[in-house]
């Protein structure tokens, strides 16, 4: 237990928003087991008792086609490129009648953003899926692609998003925020939407009470000032969300895979540590006074990793992930299957809830 003296760990535990400068020092200057402490009695205070949460959905890739010029991913294509593809509807429902059989309902559909498809390529597949799956949950694209189809369109935010909602959508991922500050986009996503382009869109989600969460992809090039900055962004932005709508259901911080990636070798390669990533899943429950769920991502740092960080404030654990193809591409090679997945969240000392993407319980899967 740390030293309750510490004026911001009061400050923390009493639901008090820190600031970002406030937030650095206890990054850098708090013990692991202190930040450990405090972050657990607030995953308490959220989400009270023993229960870990996860889910079971497959991410599909809609195109590997993307302008985006990460510099992180080894996954995109160029339009002209070798192994280039579009995911046809007869894959999709391969995909899709897998998923079910496995116990899933819900596909995340993810990019890159093509420099051919507009609104109409995706109201036209968002419909066409529900057509034929009226009862799987579409978690798809996230606010970069949906700045790119506003500006391809000429068209608000809002309009993109009100339409892809008529057509099926169901929920936005937090996808492609990677540290909200245009400094470090400029130059690890120089084809990407802009910090507040990617809140402004949040910001439109909300409005139409959209289910979303929020991500950050940190380990790179970002300083911890620009960590910290970034979950106070998130933090305003959920605090401005209108009443009865969901805004952000979690939060999903994980580490740069950098394996293969040009922004890796400009970085040496360099991998987060346990101890580093246990330490943003604490600050993140700490500086998040307004978030309910963290999520720990076992499929970037692994399994024993991930068990730690539900001591440390996470309460979620995410999905089996079926499928996934882009941070694999850079180095992600753990898996799990429910079995394991619910096998790991016992050894740590809790209990597996099998949920959706709105946080809802669902009838657990027999061990």
């Amino acid at each position: 237990m740390p030293d309750m003296s510490d004026a911001l760990f009061k400050k923390a535990l009493a639901l008090e928003p820190l600031s970002a400068t406030e937030g650095v020092k206890l990054f850098l200057e708090a013990s692991t087991s202190d930040l450990m402490w405090v972050a657990d009695a607030l995953r308490q205070h959220h989400k009270p008792g023993k229960v870990v949460t996860w889910m079971i959905d497959r991410n599909v890739n809609i195109t590997n086609i993307c302008i985006s010029g990460c510099t992180f991913c080894n996954f995109h294509r160029k339009i002209n490129g070798e192994g280039t593809y579009t995911t046809t509807m007869e894959e999709y429902q391969e995909k899709i009648e897998q998923m079910i059989q496995l116990g899933g309902n819900q596909l995340l559909l993810q990019g890159g953003m093509h420099p051919r498809y507009g609104l109409k390529f995706y109201t036209d597949l968002f419909s066409g899926l529900k057509q034929k799956y009226p009862n799987v949950k579409l978690h798809a694209l996230g606010p970069p692609e949906v700045v790119h189809i506003a500006r391809k369109e000429r068209i608000s935010f809002r309009e993109v998003l009100e339409k892809l909602i008529e057509s099926g959508l169901d929920s936005l991922p937090g996808a492609g925020a990677e540290i909200l500050c245009d400094r470090i986009r400029r130059e690890i996503s120089p084809g990407k939407a802009s910090a507040d382009e990617w809140l402004g869109v949040m910001k439109e989600a909300h409005q139409l009470h959209m289910l979303t969460s929020a991500t950050m992809m940190f380990g790179h090039i970002e300083t911890p000032l620009e960590r910290m900055e970034h979950l106070v962004q998130l933090r305003e932005l959920q605090s401005q969300k209108p009443a009865g709508s969901p805004g952000f259901k979690a939060f999903i911080p994980w580490p740069f895979m950098s394996e293969g990636t040009l922004l890796g070798q400009k970085t040496g390669f360099m991998t987060i540590q346990p101890s580093d990533y246990i330490r943003m899943i604490a600050l993140s429950r700490m500086m998040l006074n307004n978030f309910e769920n963290i999520q720990a991502s076992w499929l970037t740092v692994g399994k024993e990793t991930g068990q730690v960080a539900l001591h440390a404030g996470a309460n979620d654990l995410g999905s089996i992930m079926i499928e996934e193809n882009v941070v694999s591409a850079a180095g992600a090679s753990f898996t799990m299957d429910a079995t394991q997945m619910q096998k790991c969240i016992l050894d740590a000392g809790f209990t597996p809830q099998l949920r959706n993407q709105a946080y809802e319980e669902l009838l657990a899967v027999s061990c």
